[in-house]
């Protein structure tokens, strides 16, 4: 273990009481997810070379229980190579939880219906892939694109819609869930932003959920420093029929960029569903001047209201949206909060707990870094 890793570990123990020797028992009382110990932290190579591809820009990842294996997504668009994902092995030890390496196994690219790449950034039908997801029933894999859409800088961006897509596993196209209309990239005001749709992606027991990273044109301004924003969970039968959407309120600005003109954004990067009911959500801000903020929550669909059929959430009737709680502010960490945008459940130990491992995409720059974070936790 790296000097860094030791304190990281004594950070997060001082400030919210983990014991680094065993987890706490257990509330018959509550099923709150929250931590229990931090497990550790692994980091790969900057750029490194696979299989003549350069691994960076990992947006998403999920585990097949069965095999252990990792898929991992990269939002690479084609300034390296083509948009693909990776297989991969994290090693967390069951018994004693320690987590001591990640290794990169395989590498396959997304494709199209006609089995060809998608093409790159500022291309007709370019994809921004952004999260992943493996189902243990079919075992096959569902991801989630972003699209594209010109803004008030890049006008001449073509319209490429957003979706979630099942593939598999060697990335061969099989089919694409139905989108909602309100969630359709446009040329206009209307709809999501340009990096404001697809962001987040998982399975509960009966349903598929994916999130938007940030407000629709319709659904008022982004998160400023004096208020939040409401984004969109969409909801999915396993059937692949739309069932709802429920609004999640993003926080305020954390912070004020530096200087007060800089640039300040962030949304929803993650969610995780811990049954049909409850989910997991980080909400990563990038504030200039500041860095990243990052914080995870347990959030509840039950009490909240469908907006499926609402255009605008800034005005009409009242609703109610999911409710939420925060369970870690990443500020505790002594690491250097990265840019965290993946979420996903690894094995459970022999105590019981389970483990949650948490990713960054390092948008291939050298001042960031992938890195990889794993707790135990109970609750879920």
């Amino acid at each position: 273990m790296t000097r860094r890793q030791t304190m990281t570990r004594l950070a997060i123990a001082t400030a919210v009481g983990f014991s680094l020797v065993g987890a706490p028992p257990a509330s018959a009382a509550s099923r709150d997810f929250q931590f229990t110990r931090f497990l550790g932290e692994q980091q790969l190579a900057h750029q490194l070379q696979y299989a003549g591809t350069t691994v960076g820009g990992l947006s998403g990842f999920d585990r097949d229980p069965l095999t252990g294996t990792w898929y991992l997504i990269s939002d690479d668009r084609a300034r390296f190579n083509p948009a693909r994902f990776y297989t991969g092995k994290l090693d967390i030890n069951r018994r004693t939880g320690a987590f001591t390496g990640v290794h990169i196994t395989g590498v396959k690219t997304l494709q199209r219906p006609d089995g060809t790449p998608y093409p790159g950034i500022g291309l007709p039908e370019s994809a921004d892939p952004e999260a992943i997801r493996f189902d243990k029933w079919t075992r096959r894999l569902l991801w989630a694109d972003e699209g594209d859409r010109p803004n008030s800088t890049e006008l001449t961006i073509p319209v490429s819609q957003p979706g979630v897509r099942w593939i598999d596993r060697d990335g061969k196209f099989l089919r694409e869930l139905p989108l909602p209309a309100n969630l359709n990239n446009t040329d206009a005001e209307r709809g999501p932003r340009r990096n404001g749709a697809f962001e987040g992606l998982t399975f509960s027991p009966t349903t598929i959920a994916a999130v938007a990273e940030g407000p629709r044109f319709e659904d008022g301004a982004r998160p400023t420093l004096e208020r939040g924003a409401p984004v969109r969970i969409n909801v999915w039968g396993r059937d692949g029929e739309i069932r709802a959407q429920y609004a999640y309120p993003v926080d305020a600005l954390p912070a004020t960029p530096i200087p007060p003109t800089g640039s300040g954004g962030g949304g929803v990067s993650e969610i995780l569903a811990i049954d049909d009911n409850r989910y997991l959500t980080l909400e990563r801000f990038s504030i200039a001047g500041v860095g990243y903020k990052v914080k995870l929550y347990e959030i509840d669909l039950r009490g909240a209201t469908n907006v499926l059929e609402r255009d605008s959430l800034a005005s009409g009737d009242a609703y109610q949206p999911v409710s939420k709680r925060l369970v870690y502010d990443f500020d505790d960490l002594e690491s250097p909060i990265q840019n965290l945008e993946s979420l996903a459940f690894g094995p459970r130990l022999l105590t019981g707990e389970c483990t949650l491992v948490i990713g960054s995409d390092d948008n291939f720059d050298t001042r960031e870094t992938t890195q990889f974070l794993a707790f135990a936790a109970r609750g879920c």
